[in-house]
């Protein structure tokens, strides 16, 4: 593993693409539309008939096979997209209630990956024992006719290398405008087809028909971060047809959609991730001022939020070499550090490895070792490779195309660092790395005229499940109770913590969603759950078992 300045600027913006948002002209959607079910009674499609086969060497516990869904369901008999999916297997058949449908958020997140890595760990063994769990590449996405913007993944790579994770100067964002007016030309030119079928409402489309595919009458789902705006989307598409809903991480489909033009602000001001970011951040400050030099190295060097704000500002003109044990290099300047500071706040497992690298950014420390090294490492590593040949790769395309089908845009890029200004006042780290969200779409412009953005009131029959963790740096947990009570039958679950989502952080979430999942009980109202991870009690870095959804950016250069 070679990382350089270079290699780390790549990643860093591969990520920032994955959460780039809206064209300037998405074209008619359903915005007014009145009758969803009359919509879904529309789509007449035929169902993929699946032929379940082994998934390979080191997945013998999964099976894996592709369907062939409508591109536009507008033509249900003509071209169609490959969605790839995969199974793991109900441990108790004879008890098997049916499939539980998965989605591990972005948008741009693979699905397949995400059941390959954590279908074994991530549920509670009675679900396991009682469902097939399910995950899938949505479209455009990784195995699922990805949409790329090059001829390959290197070209890729070499391209967003140019950029920062976000500019700083004024310079640097006029720079950053063009960069991104040449990636969305790029994805124009390469897969133009594909993103003009990538929103979320033909994704809950193509969900549903792997639900008929799959044997059952009812859709049973978690989904966490973006997965909880798929959620929606199906259910406001498909009232009819939701067994259980249980969606971590409250992403509110109302701000995250948008019309052409006609927003006042990107879609990542929208959807509060720089407020989100800079609570959770000042949260992981705290505590580490409360756990004291002993358990947390920053503290050593004084308080915290003194010695990172200096730290922060110096990065601004002065980055940082360090090297890593193996002896290659990375630059940390100020974007990157705000960048892993983001990433590593998903999980509180990694704040003890988060205030190491600090601390030694701050003292110019050449070398990282301990918790900080391990997580340096562990967000440094490689892009996956490609699996479907020289032109399909899993790309950054994956992500921009739903974004840019859903999201609204300003209709005037040239706009956006007056608006990232105001945006980063009383949050000038993350508020202004968040607000940069969009602006690769605002030069896209590339319709979906199947997309749906509202109204979202819903009106299904069967309970629904909404869990929100109190500090959450990507989905904010004021965001949470709105986002239940658009739900007729909804309950709301808290979890006393912080980070993104409730995977892999709290037993008693566990117990709760599972039994949701399998007997449709919800927990009494105003019910919470500890966190059995507390910030710098332990560090989780190089832990395989520490499950991070992706959400816009993923975590930091992640596998």
């Amino acid at each position: 593993m070679n990382v350089n300045r270079s290699t780390t600027r790549r990643t860093l913006t591969s990520m920032l693409a994955t959460g780039v948002a809206a064209p300037l002209f998405i074209g008619p959607a359903f915005a007014a539309a009145d009758d969803p079910r009359g919509i879904a009674e529309q789509v007449d499609a035929p169902v993929p008939t699946l032929d379940w086969r082994s998934c390979g060497d080191g997945l013998e516990a999964f099976e894996c096979a592709t369907a062939e869904v409508p591109t536009d369901y507008d033509e249900p008999e003509g071209a169609t997209t490959t969605i790839a999916l995969t199974r793991l297997p109900a441990t108790d058949p004879e008890a098997r209630i049916g499939s539980l449908f998965t989605n591990p958020g972005g948008p741009g997140g693979s699905g397949v990956d995400f059941v390959h890595t954590a279908g074994l760990t991530a549920y509670a063994d009675d679900v396991r024992a009682r469902f097939d769990i399910i995950g899938f590449d949505p479209r455009t996405v990784s195995r699922s006719d990805p949409a790329t913007c090059f001829d390959s993944l290197e070209e890729e790579q070499a391209e967003l290398a140019k950029q920062p994770a976000f500019p700083v100067s004024t310079a640097e964002e006029y720079e950053f405008l063009g960069l991104n007016a040449r990636l969305a030309a790029k994805c124009r030119m390469t897969s133009g087809d594909r993103f003009a079928h990538a929103s979320t409402a033909n994704v809950a489309r193509d969900m549903d028909l792997l639900r008929q595919a799959v044997g059952d009458e009812e859709l049973t789902y978690v989904g966490y971060s973006y997965g909880t705006a798929l959620g929606a989307t199906y259910a406001r598409l498909f009232p009819d047809r939701v067994r259980a809903l249980a969606l971590d991480g409250a992403f509110p489909p109302s701000k995250y959609t948008g019309q052409p033009g006609a927003e006042d602000v990107s879609v990542g001001v929208r959807i509060d991730q720089g407020e989100g970011a800079t609570e959770t951040f000042g949260e992981f400050l705290r505590t580490c001022a409360d756990a004291g030099p002993q358990h947390c190295a920053l503290a050593a060097l004084g308080d915290p939020a003194t010695v990172v704000d200096d730290t922060f500002e110096q990065l601004k003109t002065e980055p940082v070499t360090i090297a890593l044990p193996d002896g290659t290099e990375v630059v940390i300047d100020y974007p990157t550090a705000v960048a892993l500071s983001f990433s590593s706040l998903y999980h509180p497992g990694d704040w003890t490895g988060l205030a190491q690298l600090l601390a030694q950014v701050a003292t110019a420390e050449q070398t990282l070792s301990g918790a900080g090294a391990e997580l340096a490492e562990r967000f440094a590593g490689d892009v996956t490779e490609s699996r479907r040949g020289r032109n399909d790769y899993p790309s950054t395309g994956g992500a921009l195309a739903p974004m840019c089908a859903d999201g609204g845009t300003t209709g005037r890029p040239f706009s956006y660092p007056e608006m990232v200004d105001e945006a980063a006042e009383g949050m000038p780290h993350f508020g202004r790395y968040r607000a940069w969200i969009g602006v690769t779409c605002e030069f896209l412009r590339i319709t979906d005229d199947d997309a749906y953005t509202g109204p979202w009131d819903q009106d299904t029959d069967e309970p629904v499940l909404v869990i929100g963790t109190r500090f959450d740096p990507a989905t904010p947990y004021f965001n949470t109770e709105p986002f239940a009570e658009r739900f007729e039958n909804s309950r709301v679950l808290t979890i006393e913590g912080y980070g993104h989502t409730s995977l892999a952080k709290s037993s008693c979430a566990d117990a709760a969603i599972s039994d949701y999942l399998i007997d449709l009980e919800v927990p009494e109202e105003g019910a919470t759950c500890d966190q059995d991870v507390e910030p710098f009690e332990t560090s989780t870095a190089g832990d395989e078992h520490a499950v991070t959804p992706p959400f816009l950016l993923p975590p930091l250069l992640a596998k």
